[in-house]
């Protein structure tokens, strides 16, 4: 069930199983999610739900964007930025270093857990 702490207003209602019911309340924000984007969402995604998975998933949407609405609010102007979350002294050394060879696994350990390995090579499943 959805707890309504600092909500102004319903944004849309339904029914739970077992006769409960639910209200996406917003605190007049832009963003709020409806039961189709979910099911939307999850068919882009190949994902099947049952009703009550479905339920969750709704509310921990909502619960999400309406994090990213307070994210919104932060004043970020005297920020400059980045294109990495954190820039050390020495970035530049480790993100543009030079390739090493170096050993690696031999073959045969490599295929030992393969399901269906090739001579020396991973077979797999022809996709065309």
């Amino acid at each position: 069930m959805v707890e309504a702490h600092e909500y102004f207003f319903v944004e849309e209602a339904g029914s739970l199983p077992g006769g409960l019911t639910y209200a996406f309340l917003k605190r007049g924000l832009d963003l709020a999610i409806t039961r189709a984007e979910v099911l939307k969402i999850a068919d882009l995604a190949r994902l099947h739900f049952s009703e009550e998975e479905l339920d969750s998933f709704i509310v921990q949407f909502q619960r999400i964007l309406d994090y990213v609405e307070q994210l919104k609010q932060v004043d970020v102007t005297d920020i400059e930025p980045t294109s990495h979350v954190s820039l050390i002294a020495d970035f530049e050394k480790h993100v543009f270093r030079e390739d090493e060879v170096k050993p690696s696994l031999p073959v045969e350990e490599s295929l030992a857990n393969a399901p269906d390995p090739g001579a020396g090579h991973f077979r797999v499943p022809k996709v065309l």
